[in-house]
């Protein structure tokens, strides 16, 4: 049925632990919901996100919106515009004012699936159901207690991969970090760096060479070296025959064709826009390249993965974003799964929007303490 409506509500609240790499940092949480209503009354859900500069205002949130992307959809069907391909030329290839992309992929795709009656995932293609996660610290910023507590306690969760942040200015910060892993997650586990680009690649060659002489084996490296640098990421993955290259984070849709095209990875990293993820996976698939699925808001990217053929891997990051939604996306012993429920499964809750909405923008002095999170006890 075609969209009839929108509506936009806008939340600001506290992380409950600081999050970050080697580049960027942030303790506090500032993402919009917008929901999609069609004429059926079905709702599709997504969600805009900004990481580090608070949304404007809502009002402002739904004044831009009207003006630069509902015209466009307004009385068209959901699984109609999916499928719209644009073609990019001149002044109509620019971005929206504001970080609406990935949250109208998302919703769409979610009332798409809910007016075909199906869970996303079997809308996509999938043949499964669920999807090894891995357990990510996002943990940059942490101290080592704090560090050591959170991937303990992943390990008692059953995961048994495991994503830790380096690319320290002191290497021997980030050797450390390796060490006290090693004493906190099972013999055997699978382990993942991820120096977010804060490496060359003649010194990536160097710190990894000195990771597999100190006897810690890597499953993969994630982003060593410049995103564009697709000659520097080519010639790392030829030297480093010890693990694997996993690169494309930063890069858009045609950004990871042409890191694909010049053999600059061994896997392709994606996230959350649903279109764009499908496209550059199915790409992927032809050339025989495995894809990974890096953070998704409220891992709605399960579905994405579970429809892949290329896909082992899903990153779970424990964030404070539960009670946003009526009930999240189910994560047991190592595995994601994706719901069975129509559309992606997750329904904007009402006390969260009693409770957590914040229309007018406030200091980060104001937000109060952060939302419980019920998969991550507090960390010392």
């Amino acid at each position: 049925m075609p969209l009839s409506e929108f509506r936009i509500t806008r939340f600001q609240f506290a992380r409950d632990r600081v999050i970050g790499d080697s580049q960027v940092r942030a303790d506090d949480v500032n993402v919009a919901a917008l929901e999609l209503i069609g004429e059926t009354g079905n709702v599709g859900l997504g969600f805009i996100q900004t990481l580090f500069h608070p949304l404007p205002d809502q009002t402002e949130i739904e004044a831009v919106f009207k003006h630069e992307v509902w015209p466009a959809i307004v009385g068209h069907e959901a699984i109609g515009l999916v499928h719209r391909v644009s073609r990019p030329r001149g002044g109509n290839q620019r971005a929206f004012s504001l970080p609406f992309h990935e949250a109208l992929q998302v919703a769409l795709w979610d009332l798409a699936a809910k007016e075909a009656g199906l869970p996303l995932h079997k809308l996509l293609g999938s043949r499964r159901d669920r999807v090894r996660a891995y357990a990510s610290g996002l943990d940059f910023h942490l101290g080592d207690d704090a560090f050591c507590a959170l991937f303990s306690h992943a390990a008692g969760l059953g995961y048994e991969a495991f994503k830790i942040k380096v690319g320290h200015p002191d290497f021997k910060r980030d050797m450390r970090r390796l060490n006290l892993l090693k004493e906190v997650v099972p013999a055997g586990s699978q382990i993942m760096i991820d120096p977010n680009e804060a490496w060359n690649s003649k010194e990536a060659l160097v710190k990894l060479t000195a990771i597999r002489n100190a006897g810690h084996d890597l499953l993969w490296v994630e982003d060593p070296i410049l995103r564009h640098d697709f000659e520097g990421l080519r010639t790392l993955r030829h030297a480093v025959n010890w693990t694997q290259i996993n690169s494309g984070e930063y890069l858009d849709a045609n950004g990871k064709r042409l890191l694909m095209e010049n053999f600059g990875t061994d896997l392709l990293n994606v996230h959350g826009q649903v279109t764009d993820v499908m496209r550059i996976g199915w790409l992927a698939a032809e050339l025989g390249i495995p894809v990974s699925l890096g953070n998704t808001f409220l891992e709605v990217g399960v579905h994405m993965a579970v429809a892949l053929p290329e896909v082992e891997w899903l990153e779970y990051s424990f964030q404070n974003f539960d009670h946003l939604v009526e009930q999240p996306i189910e994560i047991r012993d190592g595995f994601a799964h994706a719901p069975t429920r129509p559309g992606h499964g997750l329904v904007l809750s009402e006390a969260a929007r009693q409770d957590w909405a914040r229309p007018k923008r406030l200091d980060r002095s104001a937000l109060g303490p952060a939302p419980v999170n019920p998969r991550l006890p507090t960390l010392p």
